[in-house]
C-alpha cells in the first residue's frame, strides 16, 4: 500500500481541512490551471522499468523476425505479443467489471486528457483496425495450409483486445485513479508496451511488404528489357506471409483489403499508446476540486457557423480534393515507365504549391499570438506536456528523412531534374514543419480564459475607481451609467478578428494535414522510388531511413491534426 505525503496543498483540498492562510493565493489562481499535487516520479518506477524491459524484449524479437526469418522457428514475436495482449486482456476485464465500481478510486478527473477531438480520431481508427482483423481472419483463413498457427490465432485474440481498449480510452481516460496504484500501473504499462509493440511488427510488415514490391518491379524492368529473355524471381524476395494467393479471387480481395486497411491499425495503436501514457501518468494525481475544464466544448459544425469559418474549410476542401487526384494519378502512373517522370512531377508540383502556402498561414498564426497577448497556462499538465513530446519526436522522422534526401539532392547536381525536384522538396517540407511545430506548441500553451478574466477585471477595477473619484454621483446614475468605453468596445472587436482568423488558419492546416496524411499512408513514397536516395546511401541503407522516418512522419500529421483541432476549440 502506497502512503500519499500529507502536505498544505494536501490540506487545501480536503474539505473542512482548508488553512485560511492560503485564501488569498487561492484567490489569485481561480482562472489558472486546476492546482495539482505532484506525484514523486519514484512511484511510477517500478512499471516503468516494467514497460521498459517489456518493450526492448519485443523489440530484439520482433526485428529478429524482420531481418533473420529463419533464425525463429517457433514463430516467438507473435507467441510473446499474443501473451501480452492476453494479460492486457485481463487487466481490462478486472479494472472494468470489478476495481472501478470500488468507492473511492477515481476522485479525480484531468479534464486535458482525452478530448473530443482525439476521441473521435481513435473511435474512427479503431473502427478500421476491427474491420482489417476480420479481414484478416478471412485472409490467414483461406491461407491455413501455408500460414503457422499462431498467425491464424493471432486475430481472434487481437480483435476484442482492441475492442476492450478502445472501451476503456473513451470511458476512463480522464480518470485519475487512487487505489491498487502498483496493478493499476503495471497494467496499463503492459497494455502500452503491447500498443508500442504492436505498431512495431506493423511497421516492420510493412515494410517487408514494400521491400517485395520494389523487387517484383526491379524484375519486370529486367524482364522487360530486350537482353533479358526469361527472368527468374530471386531467392527470397517470395514473402511466406503472402503464399499463393494469385489463382483465387477472393483471397485476392482479401488481400488488398488487408493494404488498405493497414495504416489506420498502425496509427491506432501509436494514438492508444499516448492516451495510456497519459493515464498512466494520471494514476495518484490530486487536482482541486471543483476546478472545471476551461476548453471542454463539443466540436460541432455550430463552432464554425458561429464563427463564420468559411475561408479555411473552402480553401482546404480544395487542397484536400487536389490531393486525392494528385495521389490516384500518382499511383496509376508511378508503375509506368513512360509516365513514371510525369508521375513524380506531379507529385512534387502539388507539394511545392501546398507546403510554402502551410508555411505562410504558420507565420501569420504566429504574428496573431504575438499580437494577442494572450497569457499562458501554467502547472503540470501531461497531456500538454505528451503533446509537445509528440509533436517534436514525431517530426524527427520527417527532419531525418529531408535532411538525408538533402544531401542525396545536392550530390547528384544540379543537372538532374529529379534531384532538384527532391531538394525543393525536402527544404520546403524542413521549413513547413518547423513553423507549424512553433505555431501549435505556442497556441497549445495560451489559456483561452484569462485575457477574458483580466479584461473584465481591468473593467471592473476602472469602474470602481471612476465611482470612488465620482463622490457626489448619486446611486440612480451610478446604475444607469453603465455602457462600455469606446476603446473596450474596440479591442473587444480586435479580440474578434484575432479568434476568426487563427480559426480560419486551423481550419486550412487541418484539411492540408489530413491530405498529407493521406498521401504516404497509403503507399505513396517517392523518396524512395525516384532513386535519388538510393543510388546516393544505397538500397539497404535508404530503405532502412525511408521505413523508419515514413511512419514517424505519418504519426506526426495526425498528431498535428488532433492539435490544430484543440487550436480551433481553444480560440
Amino acid at each position: 500500500m502506497e502512503l500519499e505525503p500529507v502536505t498544505k496543498a494536501t490540506l487545501d483540498m480536503v474539505p473542512g481541512g482548508q488553512d485560511n492562510s492560503t485564501e488569498d493565493a487561492g484567490e489569485s489562481r481561480t482562472h489558472t490551471d486546476p492546482v495539482v499535487v505532484g506525484v514523486t516520479s519514484g512511484r511510477h518506477l517500478i512499471s516503468g522499468l516494467l514497460g521498459l524491459n517489456i518493450v526492448l524484449l519485443g523489440a530484439a524479437l520482433v526485428s529478429g523476425q524482420a531481418f533473420n526469418p529463419q533464425g525463429l522457428k517457433h514463430q516467438e514475436p507473435q507467441v510473446f505479443m499474443l501473451l501480452l495482449m492476453a494479460l492486457s486482456i485481463a487487466w481490462m476485464m478486472w479494472y472494468l467489471l470489478w476495481a472501478r465500481r470500488k468507492p473511492g478510486l477515481i476522485p479525480h478527473k484531468d479534464h486535458h486528457a482525452g478530448g473530443i477531438a482525439v476521441t473521435v480520431v481513435l473511435m474512427l481508427f479503431a473502427a478500421f483496425s476491427l474491420m482489417l482483423h476480420f479481414v484478416k481472419i478471412g485472409y490467414y483463413f483461406s491461407m491455413k495450409d501455408c500460414q503457422p498457427a499462431v498467425s491464424v490465432l493471432a486475430p481472434f485474440v487481437e480483435a476484442p483486445f482492441l475492442a476492450l481498449q478502445t472501451y476503456l480510452l473513451w470511458a476512463h481516460s480522464k480518470d485519475c485513479i487512487h487505489k491498487h496504484k502498483i496493478i493499476t500501473r503495471s497494467g496499463l504499462m503492459v497494455i502500452l508496451s503491447a500498443d508500442l509493440l504492436l505498431w512495431l511488427n506493423a511497421v516492420t510488415e510493412d515494410s517487408i511488404h514494400l521491400q517485395i514490391e520494389m523487387e517484383r518491379q526491379e524484375n519486370e524492368t529486367l524482364s522487360n528489357s530486350p537482353d533479358t529473355v526469361e527472368t527468374t524471381e530471386p531467392a527470397g524476395s517470395i514473402n511466406e506471409t503472402l503464399c499463393d494467393c494469385s489463382t483465387d479471387t477472393m483471397c485476392l480481395i482479401l488481400r488488398k483489403g488487408y493494404e488498405i486497411l493497414y495504416p489506420f491499425n498502425m496509427e491506432y495503436y501509436l494514438m492508444a499508446g499516448c492516451m495510456l501514457y497519459v493515464m498512466w501518468k494520471n494514476v495518484g494525481r490530486r487536482i482541486t476540486p471543483g476546478a472545471a475544464p476551461h476548453h471542454a466544448r463539443k466540436l460541432t459544425f455550430q463552432i464554425v457557423r458561429r464563427s463564420g469559418i468559411l475561408l479555411g474549410p473552402l480553401f482546404g476542401l480544395l487542397v484536400l480534393i487536389a490531393g486525392v487526384v494528385v495521389f490516384f494519378l500518382y499511383q496509376f502512373w508511378v508503375n509506368n515507365l513512360q509516365q513514371r517522370t510525369t508521375a513524380f512531377l506531379l507529385f512534387y508540383s502539388y507539394h511545392l504549391v501546398v507546403m510554402p502556402i502551410m508555411s505562410l498561414c504558420s507565420v501569420a498564426g504566429m504574428l496573431i499570438h504575438k499580437l494577442e497577448r494572450r497569457a499562458k497556462e501554467t502547472g503540470l499538465n501531461p497531456t500538454r506536456s505528451l503533446d509537445v513530446t509528440l509533436l517534436v519526436g514525431a517530426g524527427l522522422g520527417k527532419l531525418t528523412l529531408s535532411y538525408f534526401s538533402l544531401v542525396a539532392s545536392l550530390a547528384m547536381g544540379p543537372g538532374e531534374s529529379q534531384g532538384n525536384l527532391d531538394l525543393s522538396y525536402s527544404i520546403l517540407s524542413l521549413i513547413e514543419l518547423l513553423l507549424q511545430n512553433v505555431f501549435i506548441i505556442e497556441g497549445l500553451h495560451r489559456d483561452p480564459s484569462l485575457l477574458k478574466e483580466k479584461r473584465k477585471a481591468k473593467k471592473d477595477m476602472d469602474k470602481m475607481k471612476e465611482i470612488q473619484d465620482a463622490g457626489g454621483m448619486s446611486l440612480l446614475d451610478r446604475e444607469t451609467d453603465t455602457t462600455a468605453p469606446p476603446e473596450d468596445l474596440a479591442r473587444d472587436g480586435i479580440t474578434t478578428w484575432y479568434k476568426r482568423a487563427t480559426q480560419e488558419i486551423c481550419a486550412f492546416l487541418i484539411f492540408s494535414n489530413v491530405m498529407l496524411w493521406i498521401i504516404p499512408a497509403f503507399g505513396a513514397h517517392p523518396q524512395f522510388e525516384n532513386g535519388v536516395g538510393k543510388e546516393f546511401f544505397g538500397f539497404s541503407a535508404w530503405f532502412v531511413l525511408v521505413n523508419l522516418g515514413q511512419p514517424l512522419g505519418v504519426f506526426y500529421r495526425m498528431h498535428s491534426v488532433g492539435a490544430l483541432m484543440e487550436l480551433l476549440i481553444m480560440a
